[in-house]
């Protein structure tokens, strides 16, 4: 087996260096930081849609009710492994963990999930990414941010991530120190993309550009902004239920479900208790349309449901009764293949037809604009990846620091005892002040090398330095 440590163990899969696949945009590169201390190393084990279908991402799925018990089987059973947390999604599943012994720790992982899943490690490995210390906190950034997502900036990972730290650092949780730190850092890191380059703004899926598209088409077609629309969505499956939680946040009121199944309406209804849902039957269909402002049909008909036949007479009564606006357009978004509405009912006075070919184009021009975000958004992962690498690789400072602590108040503690018997005279707030004063000034000398201590990036340049102050002070 590979060792992780290495760039070869990188590139097991094609996320080598950033965490994903060459089929994605490009990112920069990751910015290595030097090897860390002895105090553990953070490593990740995992598959994605990137590297394993379906199928063999169902094998090794956790239920997120076991997450913190499979992370705890985990470190119980690696000896190499102190801290773990697992993260398991539909597109997902990966360890994060830190070790004493990178190699030894990625090595245990595998047998362990090889042995939890029934398939082999040599079956298992070639689906695997296996990632040390930056790579591996660099990928964890990424997909905290969304930038590993099949979705470019979706927002739902990071929930799961934020989960995913939550139960980690919980009461029954398995990350200590160093992996709560990099979980918590990636959180951050995700709120920060999102917050300031937008890179989750903008549709990127059918329903979601469908509803994109009549809010920019709506103030010409209709005359008024779409929170002012009255909608009709004909079918009740899920694309009509997220039809319905984008129309919901943009702030329309008056939804109308038109279904020919009126449990099936209800049931999505009852979804939306407080939004006060209007029914249907399907007969009922036309004049529902025709008296409304804006219509999205996603049924499973194979045939239009929506002719110039069956609108055309009932159109023109409802432009000639003044119920319909004559200037107003009534707007039909047909989000269905095969297609609900008929091609010629864009012939129609007073109707404007878009379908999927027209949200395709919504759909492209806001993945484009994601792809251009990304590399605004690695710049930002670049610095919470070097904050990171700095704090953990200050750990490796601690033991020194501790000793020159303990050796500088050894040497304090011996000369205040020997010195009592010259401070008789003095009252007790004396006493107790001199004694701050030598605390003090242990403190000021010692404060200097500690800071640069802590401060040295370059690890040759800090071993040298920890093995100067041991040498120096005789620790």
């Amino acid at each position: 087996m590979k060792q992780a440590s290495s760039d070869s163990a990188a590139a097991q899969t094609a996320a080598a260096g950033n965490g994903k696949p060459a089929s994605t945009v490009d990112a920069v590169s990751v910015p290595l930081a030097p090897r860390a201390n002895t105090l553990g190393h953070v490593i990740v084990l995992g598959l994605s849609h990137h590297t394993a279908s379906v199928d063999v991402r169902e094998r090794l799925a956790i239920p997120e009710a076991e997450w913190q018990s499979a992370a705890q089987n985990l470190v119980d059973r690696c000896d190499s492994i102190s801290e773990a947390a697992v993260l398991s999604t539909c597109n997902r599943f990966e360890i994060y963990a830190v070790a004493n012994h990178p190699q030894a720790g990625i090595h245990e992982l595998l047998a362990s999930l090889s042995e939890r899943s029934g398939v082999p490690p040599s079956g298992l490995r070639r689906h695997l990414f296996m990632l040390n210390e930056s790579e591996a906190v660099w990928h964890l950034l990424r997909v905290s941010a969304g930038l590993d997502s099949l979705v470019i900036g979706e927002g739902q990972i990071l929930s799961q991530v934020k989960r995913c730290f939550e139960l980690a650092t919980g009461k029954e949780g398995m990350a200590g120190k160093i992996l709560g730190r990099c979980l918590n850092a990636a959180v951050s890191a995700g709120k920060r993309v999102r917050s300031e380059t937008g890179i989750a703004k903008g549709a990127v899926s059918i329903s979601s550009a469908a509803v994109e598209l009549a809010e920019m088409r709506a103030p010409a077609d209709s005359g008024k902004p779409i929170a002012s629309c009255a909608a009709v969505i004909i079918g009740a499956g899920k694309m009509a239920r997220l039809l319905v939680q984008h129309l919901l946040s943009r702030g329309v009121e008056d939804i109308t479900i038109v279904n020919r199944s009126q449990e099936r309406a209800a049931e999505l209804a009852k979804m939306f208790g407080d939004a006060d849902l209007k029914l249907r039957p399907l007969d009922e269909m036309v004049d529902a349309v025709v008296g409304t402002d804006l219509v999205f049909t996603s049924t499973g008909s194979a045939e239009p449901i929506l002719t110039a036949h069956s609108m055309g007479p009932r159109l023109e009564g409802a432009i000639a009764s003044g119920m319909r606006a004559v200037d107003s357009q009534l707007m039909l978004i047909d989000i269905s293949v095969p297609r609900n509405v008929a091609a010629d009912v864009s012939d129609l006075t007073g109707v404007a037809v878009y379908n999927v070919d027209d949200l395709k184009a919504v759909v492209a021009k806001n993945q484009a604009r994601r792809r251009r975000l990304s590399l605004e958004a690695e710049d930002l992962l670049s610095e919470e990846l070097t904050s990171f690498n700095n704090w953990h690789h200050s750990l490796g400072c601690v033991p020194a620091i501790t000793k020159l602590q303990k050796h500088a108040e050894s040497i304090r503690s011996e000369e205040w005892e020997r010195v009592q018997g010259k401070l008789a005279g003095l009252s007790k707030s004396e006493r107790k002040a001199v004694e701050q004063l030598s605390k003090g000034i242990v403190a000021k000398l010692l404060h200097g090398p500690m800071v640069h201590l802590r401060s040295v990036e370059d690890m040759k340049e800090r071993v040298q330095t920890l093995k100067n102050l041991e040498n120096l002070f005789r620790l």
